[in-house]
């Protein structure tokens, strides 16, 4: 099929408009976008790609004024948008038109499923599905310059020229090896993880070594980080540009009670010492001064060497289940997962599975994973 790499350019609400109510009577669409990211916390859409199999459409959202016909296009369920790799398209739609997409088809997700390998990118999918080549040299471009050079709209047009041939290869491998529901699982998943609510409140579970606090510093550290990702918000500002973590760790381990002694902290940009000085430390008093009953319980420190054997075991199990699927073992269980089973089974010796591993994983590794966790004998794991 010969696919018109010349694209139509949107600039005009009623264009869009007319387009979206075209495009909802397809059964699925191509989806791409990009924007701009680097003095801001939020991305800034510097352009929407939509393919519809024939034509590839530019949509210019610094042009755009409504955007209500982009919105309803990208929630109505009848229509599949297919992505490719799509968790920072589904940030710039969020802060485009406030909603996530749905539903949803990840490219990048369904060719690990379909045994093209795990994080492949789009350009290397293109290839070994179409063996087609496409550019990747404008992927650091300025999305937000106008006029856009000739080179950056072919490119940008090309990001979803093919996608949906390679959407309808992709299903019809996906349906063969029965794996389709797998992939839109996943891909479920995905929309209601970035639909949940944000919780500032856990952020500090991200800081390196956050373990080693004890339970005041580590309040202290909840409340910084809190405070981090509400002014990085508001300010719209990268977090590090705000502060950087370690110092956030530092701050919370040394207490410092006044000026002086914060900007002996390493690391502290001078804006953020010249204007946020004072609510730092009043976080720090605060905190120092409150119900002792409000501190969080100190985190679990890494695992022990004495946990290594059941650790290794695990992974050997999905290791050969995932050969024998012909799959990449990181598609069926994450690091933090391994580690989620065997801190299960510290206390009373019963094993449980995360979240995740209950769905349909259950039956393909999470039933043998607490048949393995549960076996005396760790290195003489019979296939199960």
């Amino acid at each position: 099929m010969i696919i018109s790499t010349e694209p139509v350019w949107i600039a005009q609400d009623a264009e869009l408009a007319e387009l979206c109510a075209r495009l909802r009577q397809q059964a699925a669409i191509a989806v791409d976008t990009e924007f701009m990211r680097t003095d801001t916390f939020y991305p800034i859409a510097g352009l929407i790609q939509i393919g519809d199999g024939k034509t590839s459409y530019l949509i210019d959202p610094l042009a755009i004024t409504d955007f209500s016909s982009l919105r309803e296009l990208m929630l109505d369920e009848k229509v599949v948008k297919v992505l490719h790799s799509c968790s920072e398209d589904i940030e710039v739609f969020e802060c485009l038109i406030g909603e996530v997409p749905s539903p949803i088809f990840d490219t990048q997700i369904a060719a690990a499923f379909a045994g093209f390998g795990f994080s492949l990118g789009y350009a290397g999918l293109v290839k070994a599905v179409l063996a087609i080549e496409i550019p990747k040299d404008e992927t650091r471009s300025d999305w937000l310059q106008r006029p856009l050079s000739a080179s950056q709209i072919k490119y940008a047009a090309l990001d979803v020229a093919h996608m949906l041939i390679v959407y309808g290869k992709l299903l019809q491998i996906l349906k063969t090896s029965e794996r389709l529901q797998w992939v839109k699982s996943d891909c479920a998943d995905l929309v209601t993880n970035a639909r949940k609510p944000d919780d500032y409140t856990e952020a500090y579970y991200k800081v390196g070594f956050a373990w080693k606090l004890r339970p005041l510093e580590l309040a202290i550290l909840r409340d910084l980080c809190i405070w981090r990702e509400v002014e990085s918000r508001a300010r719209d500002i990268p977090r590090n540009r705000l502060i950087k973590e370690p110092s956030l760790f530092e701050m919370a381990r040394k207490q410092p009670q006044d000026a002086a002694h914060l900007q002996r902290i390493e690391d502290i940009p001078s804006r953020t010492l010249r204007n946020d000085t004072e609510a730092l430390l009043k976080i720090i008093r605060t905190t120092a001064a409150s119900d002792s009953t409000t501190w969080p319980a100190r985190l679990d420190a890494p695992l022990a060497p004495s946990d290594a054997p059941l650790m290794k075991t695990l992974k050997k199990y999905v290791r050969e289940v995932a050969e024998k699927l012909l799959l990449p073992p990181e598609l069926l269980i994450r690091k933090k997962e391994y580690e989620s089973i065997v801190r299960s089974g510290m206390k009373g010796g019963v094993y449980a599975l995360p979240e995740r591993l209950l769905g349909w994983r259950y039956e393909v590794i999470g039933k043998g994973l607490l048949l393995v966790a549960q076996s005396p004998v760790f290195d003489e794991i019979e296939s199960l």
